[in-house]
């Protein structure tokens, strides 16, 4: 993908990346409306973590039933397969056409569940929640990342974020409001998303398709999912896959079992679990919050923040392989992993997802990566169940500190692409200088 155009020429035409770094009102409702993916994304997993208990005992599930649930649902497999579908569809037919139309999907899964009698109905809502989840997701992040400014690209990453982190807190405390009505409660929950993705779905039909998009579709219009394996993209593919499949590990783990295990080891109620997980959740929202302040500077500010976010994570978990389980080691794991997740995991992912690859492969890459850790994060799902009857919570922690030092590693080995524009970053790794 080469033209003799130059980059600040190119960008001048697309009017993303104003020197002031200011975001227009139409740009910030792109942006807005295209992070309800996140928000969404994050409810869902919220909604799984404060019902499972729920559902358990109102439709008998074993153990074995429960870890499948939480595998083929949003958090997992579900996700995986819709982000790997609707990633490259989103690279070959557009933006617009994806994310126009995958909540849909979204809310056809949240009505199954919100309507299931029994284990089957439930197991097949969640796999179709994760499929429309999955395919909004990259569609969306290149949304966010074709149309922000280039030194807020990554603040408007960490934006999104935020709204992840939002989406769930939400649920939770509708959760908990609603918990004295057991499975009616749970289906109140589901329902609730189902009502906001429709909502969203309506206010998105009169967006515009990305002019990167448009743009690079008239120069490689043919570009193969193949190219994701070749030279720098390849590299890159590595990379950004490594660190989220690393992260999926303790992250679904915090975000989806919390609730399940202090319940199951007596530590909380249902109502207590969940409040336990809303404090890991604004937790992380804190951590958002100084990513976006910070992740955009030039210099290492990047590698201070992974660093610090590494550090937290690893005192979360070794708290729980150490230290007596207890409510107050709970609180300790929540406040330290959550702080460090906003700071160190998904978040840095995405961006370097947007950042590493060509925007005709953008999406697919991420797609990719997404299938990729959500496959782990299924296997995973449905061993802690057993684990924690097995091995006990200890041999749960130990397994996830050792995931979070090797991607704490790993993510050092972070580029230097702060502050530049995507045009630019994609010429000093390729060598090529895109049309936009």
């Amino acid at each position: 993908m080469t033209q003799d155009t130059a980059p600040s020429t190119a960008h001048a035409r697309t009017g993303h990346d104003e020197p002031d770094g200011k975001l227009s009102s139409k740009q910030w409702l792109v942006i807005i409306l295209a992070s309800m993916a996140s928000f969404l994304d994050g409810g869902a997993m919220g909604a799984t973590a404060t019902t499972l208990a729920v559902f358990q005992d109102a439709f008998h599930l074993s153990s074995a039933t429960l870890g499948l649930l939480v595998a083929l649902g949003p958090t997992a497999i579900g996700c995986g397969i819709g982000a790997l579908i609707g990633g490259r569809l989103g690279d070959k037919l557009g933006r617009k056409r994806i994310y126009k139309w995958d909540l849909l999907v979204f809310a056809l899964g949240a009505l199954i569940i919100v309507c299931s009698v029994g284990a089957p109905t439930l197991l097949i809502g969640a796999f179709i929640l994760g499929l429309g989840v999955g395919a909004d997701i990259p569609t969306s992040l290149a949304l966010v990342s074709e149309t922000a400014p280039a030194r807020m690209r990554g603040k408007m990453v960490g934006f999104t974020m935020v709204t992840s982190s939002i989406g769930p807190l939400v649920v939770i405390f509708v959760a908990f409001a609603v918990s004295p009505l057991g499975l009616l409660g749970a289906r109140i929950v589901f329902g609730l998303l189902l009502v906001i993705a429709l909502i969203t779905w309506v206010m998105r039909q009169g967006l515009a398709e990305s002019v990167r998009w448009k743009s690079a579709k008239t120069v490689a219009p043919k570009t193969g999912a193949i190219e994701l394996f070749r030279g720098p993209n390849l590299k890159a593919f590595v990379w950004t896959a490594l660190l989220f499949i690393l992260f999926v590990i303790p992250g679904s783990t915090g975000g989806t079992f919390t609730p399940y295990i202090t319940r199951s080891l007596g530590i909380a109620t249902q109502s207590q679990s969940v409040v336990f997980s809303a404090v890991s959740i604004v937790a992380t929202m804190i951590g958002s919050f100084v990513f976006m302040r910070f992740v955009d500077r030039r210099g290492h500010s990047r590698r201070l923040v992974w660093g610090v976010g590494i550090a937290l994570e690893l005192a979360a978990y070794l708290a729980f392989a150490l230290l007596p389980f207890s409510a107050w080691t709970v609180v300790f794991n929540t406040l330290a992993f959550g702080i460090g997740a906003g700071l160190a995991g998904e978040g840095m992912y995405k961006l370097y997802s947007q950042e590493l690859f060509p925007t005709m492969l953008r999406s697919s890459a991420q797609g990719f990566t997404y299938f990729a850790a959500r496959i782990v994060a299924s296997a995973w799902s449905f061993l802690v169940p057993v684990l924690l009857v097995s091995g006990g919570i200890r041999t749960i922690a130990w397994i996830l500190v050792a995931a979070v030092l090797a991607m704490g590693v790993i993510g050092m080995f972070m580029p230097s692409t702060s502050g530049k524009s995507l045009e630019d970053i994609e010429t000093e790794r390729t060598g090529n200088i895109p049309v936009v």
